[in-house]
C-alpha cells in the first residue's frame, strides 16, 4: 500500500513539474520560438519521440525535474562564424522575459485553480462545532452548529494552523473571543481553553515528575470543516492564493534570518515523504497540498538564484537595459555552478532528513 502512496506522490511532483515546463512551452510557441525538446524528468529516456517539426517529447528515468529545451539557449561562446538565427537568444528582451516567466506563472494559475477545488471541496479553515464535550467548560456558551468564523479577530485557514493554531499560544483560562455564525446572526461568544488530563482507568496518567498528562487544552470541542459555495471558493481563490505566496516569502525570509531552521525544508525525496504522510492520514490533505506545490514552485523558481528562472530573468533585464548581455559564457559559467549548488544543497537537505530530523 505504501508503494501506491509512493507513486502517487511522484505523480503529483512530476504534474507540478510538467504544468511549469508547459508555461514554457506554450508562451514559447506562442511567440513562435524554435524548442528542441520537452522532457520530463530526467537522465536517460524512457520513451522519446520526434515530430515532423523536430521538437522532441520525452519521459526519463529520473522523476525529479523536467526542462523545455529551447534552439541556442545554454550558448556559452560568441562565436560570430555559427549562425544565431532563431536561436533562444536572438529574441527580443520582452519576448524571452515572457518564455522565462510564464512557467512560474503557469504554476500559480494552476494553484488558483486547485485551490478552487480545495476551497468548494473541503473549505477554507472555517469549522462547524460538530459535538461539545459533556465536560467542557464553554458548554453554556457553544452550541452544536455554530460555525466558528473568527479566533480573537484572525479567519482560521489552513496556513494559520486553523482553529487549533490560533488558539495555540493562548494559556489555560484565558479568555479568547470567537466570532461564530448562529442562525443566520454573527455574534461573538468569549470561551476558554481548560485542561483535559490522560486517564488510566479510574486514575490519571502522570509524567516522570508526577505530574498530570494534559492530552487537551483547548476548549472541549470537535469540528468539521466548511466548504465554501462554487461561486465564493472562484471568488476567494486569488486572493488565498496570492496569501499563500506571501506564506512562502514569509518562511523564506525567517529561513534566511535563522528563525526557521533546516528541518522546515526539504528537497524532492522529502517531498514525496511529505506527500506520502499526509495522504495516508487523509486524502483531503492531497487537495491541500496540489496548490502549497504549485504556489511553492513558482515562488522558488522566480527566486535570482542562479540556474532558476528568476536569475536567467534578471541577465535578460541586464541586456535590455544596458543594450548588451554579460558574456554568454560567463552566464553560462553562472548557471551551471549555481545548477551543481542547487542540486548538492537539496540531497545534503534530504541526508539531513533521512538521517537526523
Amino acid at each position: 500500500m505504501v508503494v501506491l502512496y509512493i507513486l502517487l506522490a511522484v505523480v503529483v511532483l512530476m504534474l507540478m513539474i510538467m504544468i511549469h515546463e508547459a508555461g514554457h512551452y506554450i508562451a514559447g510557441k506562442i511567440l513562435k520560438f524554435e524548442i528542441e525538446e520537452f522532457s520530463i524528468g530526467f537522465g536517460p529516456p524512457i520513451f522519446s519521440k520526434t515530430l515532423k517539426s523536430g521538437e522532441k517529447f520525452s519521459v526519463r528515468w529520473i522523476p525529479l525535474g523536467g526542462f523545455c529545451a529551447f534552439k541556442g539557449e545554454d550558448e556559452d561562446e560568441e562565436d560570430e562564424a555559427t549562425d544565431k538565427t532563431g536561436t533562444f537568444n536572438s529574441y527580443a528582451c520582452w519576448k524571452r522575459l515572457i518564455v522565462l516567466f510564464c512557467g512560474a506563472f503557469f504554476n500559480f494559475v494552476s494553484g488558483i485553480f486547485f485551490v478552487i477545488i480545495l476551497l468548494s471541496s473541503v473549505g477554507s479553515g472555517i469549522c462547524k462545532i460538530d459535538k461539545i464535550e459533556d465536560n467542557s467548560v464553554n458548554i453554556e456558551v457553544l452550541h452544536n452548529g455554530d460555525i466558528i468564523h473568527e479566533v480573537d479577530g484572525k479567519d482560521p485557514t489552513f496556513l494559520n494552523g486553523g482553529i487549533v493554531g490560533l488558539m495555540a499560544d493562548k494559556e489555560v483560562g484565558e479568555e479568547i473571543i470567537l466570532t461564530i455564525e448562529r442562525d443566520g446572526e454573527m455574534i461573538k461568544v468569549p470561551v476558554k481553553k481548560y485542561n483535559e488530563y490522560e486517564m488510566e482507568g479510574e486514575d490519571f496518567k502522570l509524567d516522570a515528575d508526577g505530574n498530570k498528562i494534559v492530552k487537551n487544552t483547548l476548549i472541549g470541542i470537535t469540528t468539521k470543516y466548511v466548504p465554501m459555495s462554487f461561486g465564493k471558493a472562484v471568488l476567494h481563490s486569488v486572493p488565498y492564493t496570492f496569501n499563500m505566496a506571501w506564506e512562502c516569502l514569509a518562511v523564506i525570509g525567517k529561513l534566511l534570518t535563522g528563525q526557521l531552521g533546516l528541518e522546515n525544508v526539504g528537497g524532492p525525496i522529502t517531498t514525496v515523504q511529505t506527500i506520502v504522510v499526509t495522504t495516508q492520514n487523509s486524502m483531503k490533505n492531497l487537495l491541500l497540498l496540489f496548490p502549497l506545490l504549485a504556489v511553492n514552485l513558482a515562488v522558488f523558481n522566480l527566486l535570482p538564484i542562479p540556474a532558476l528562472d528568476g536569475a536567467r530573468m534578471v541577465f535578460v533585464l541586464i541586456e535590455w537595459i544596458f543594450r548588451k548581455p554579460v558574456p554568454r559564457e560567463v552566464e553560462a559559467q553562472i548557471h551551471s555552478i549555481g545548477l551543481m549548488v542547487l542540486f548538492g544543497f537539496v540531497i545534503f537537505i534530504d541526508l539531513l532528513h533521512i538521517f537526523l530530523f
